[in-house]
């Protein structure tokens, strides 16, 4: 551990709380937060016992023991957008400052190994809320969806539909990124309601989105609204999680932050150029490029739009404690893939758009006051598919027969204490092919070359053992073509 970007903290991180905390590595605690308005942290996170945590302040994870209330949870699901592994001051970043997320992590478990379902945004929001490859379905070969042709077909089951099936309200608020109107919406796929964006980017202040059109809408009508868009977003869950619910209710909160353009809330000025420039244009590429924003943004603006993001999910998860609900509430926050130009990902490698490391592995935090202990964290591997099928079985859904799912439920590891299931986690890419065994990750690049990998020695895949490991590889390899012969082809490149 020579390079100093190598914080002690992310180190714990990297391999895993158990091992830290018994050589005895000091590891900084996160930045102490308080509620907006100076509430104190609540007694959930206090929870644990003192005894078994080192100086890290986080022990291994361990189920609760004893008896569970029977009463199902509401879930809310918090997506950041382009977030990378290590933006987090709790996974590592050591010139951001993410207090409140920070603090959800102390109250409940903190995951080092955890994964988004794809390497870009919306193949990872059809794994989410399918619970299945996104090669399964036509609108998830899309990397990303792109034009109004592509889409989650709405008989498609998801995590909403099957909630909603089972009782729950059902709400997304943000960006839904899975088709366009007419033929696709949240309201199509078994979401109650929907407030936010159909596409995969938009300027924070016009709304101008990439197929250069207005793109805010509730239900399927547009909402006029030009303030900055997180500040929408969390308006709108606010008022969602402190309604007078009389079922138990699932919230997807997908925020933009910090995708581009690099945008705070105090640039208005830069978003009224870029909307000019998007107004402006005579193609598509010439939006996208717009919204791209190549002549703005810098490692401040990023660090600015990141902890936008974490005040905002701490107005979120205030009104959430206000309402009474925190206890009976399971949140989960994660990113849907890797950052990009001005994220922090030291030490992994890979960014956005690619199966190394640094384009799937991401920031992932779960608390549920009830039945989870806080300060804990967990080196278990996991992906997005995983989450759909643990929300579905802690609900008392169950998944269609006719469309069975990719995810293994943790259910039984963290609620019950029962060992993991041994299994590989998957991905496929048009340009990347990657699949994780334990330690060991099988990854072939866009040249076709196989490569092997051990994370647990090399999280930054650059000790390549295919050489050394050849039957291992050949293992790997076979095992990813097993589950890639049952996917969709992808369509010719256009």
């Amino acid at each position: 551990m020579n390079d100093p970007r190598m914080s002690r903290r992310l180190f714990h991180g990297l391999v895993g709380g158990s091992a830290l905390t018994a050589a005895g590595v000091a590891a900084a605690e996160p930045a102490a937060a308080t509620e907006p308005g100076g509430a104190a942290e609540p007694a959930a996170a206090t929870r644990g016992n003192a005894a078994e945590e080192g100086a890290t302040g986080e022990r291994p994870f361990r189920a609760r023991s004893g008896s569970a209330s029977g009463r199902r949870p509401n879930v809310l699901v918090i997506l950041g957008d382009d977030l990378s592994w290590a933006d987090l001051s709790s996974y590592g970043a050591p010139h951001i400052n993410t207090p409140h997320l920070d603090l959800l992590a102390r109250q409940g478990v903190r995951f080092t190994n955890a994964y988004s379902g794809s390497a870009t945004c919306s193949p990872t929001r059809f794994s989410l809320y399918t619970g299945r490859f996104p090669g399964r379905t036509k609108g998830g070969l899309a990397e990303p969806v792109g034009d109004r042709s592509q889409g989650l077909d709405p008989n498609h089951p998801t995590l909403a539909s099957l909630l909603k099936t089972a009782g729950y309200a059902t709400a997304l608020i943000g960006k839904w990124h899975c088709g366009w109107l007419p033929d696709y919406s949240p309201t199509k796929s078994g979401w109650d309601e929907f407030f936010g964006n159909f596409g995969g980017v938009l300027e924070y202040f016009s709304k101008l989105g990439q197929l250069g059109e207005y793109d805010l809408y509730e239900g399927d009508a547009t909402h006029r609204d030009l303030r900055y868009y997180t500040t929408v977003l969390t308006e709108r869950a606010v008022e969602y999680v402190t309604r007078d619910h009389d079922t138990p209710w699932l919230l997807n909160l997908n925020f933009t932050t910090p995708h581009w353009p690099w945008l705070a809330e105090g640039d208005a000025a830069t978003g009224a150029e870029i909307a000019e420039k998007i107004r402006a244009a005579s193609s598509h590429d010439e939006v996208v490029n717009a919204l791209n924003h190549y002549d703005g943004g810098s490692v401040e603006k990023y660090t600015e739009m990141v902890e936008s993001l974490d005040a905002a999910v701490g107005e979120v998860l205030a009104a959430l404690r206000r309402s009474g609900q925190e206890e009976d509430t399971l949140v989960l926050f994660a990113s849907d893939n890797g950052g990009e130009r001005f994220s922090y990902n030291w030490p992994l490698s890979g960014e956005k758009f690619s199966l190394l490391e640094g384009g799937i592995r991401v920031p992932t935090i779960l608390r549920w006051p009830s039945r989870i202990d806080a300060r804990q964290v967990s080196d278990e591997p996991n992906f997005s598919p995983d989450w759909t099928a643990t929300l579905l079985e802690v609900a008392g859904a169950r998944p269609d027969a006719a469309y069975p799912l990719d995810g293994t439920s943790l259910a039984g590891y963290l609620l019950r204490g029962e060992e993991p299931r041994e299994r590989d986690l998957f991905w496929r890419v048009r340009d990347n092919r990657a699949l994780r065994r334990g330690d060991w990750k099988y990854y072939q690049d866009a040249d076709g070359k196989d490569q092997l990998f051990n994370l647990a020695r090399d999280a930054r895949e650059q000790a390549d053992l295919a050489p050394d490991r050849p039957e291992l590889l050949a293992d790997l390899k076979a095992a990813w073509e097993k589950t890639a012969a049952d996917l969709l082809p992808y369509p010719p490149p256009s």
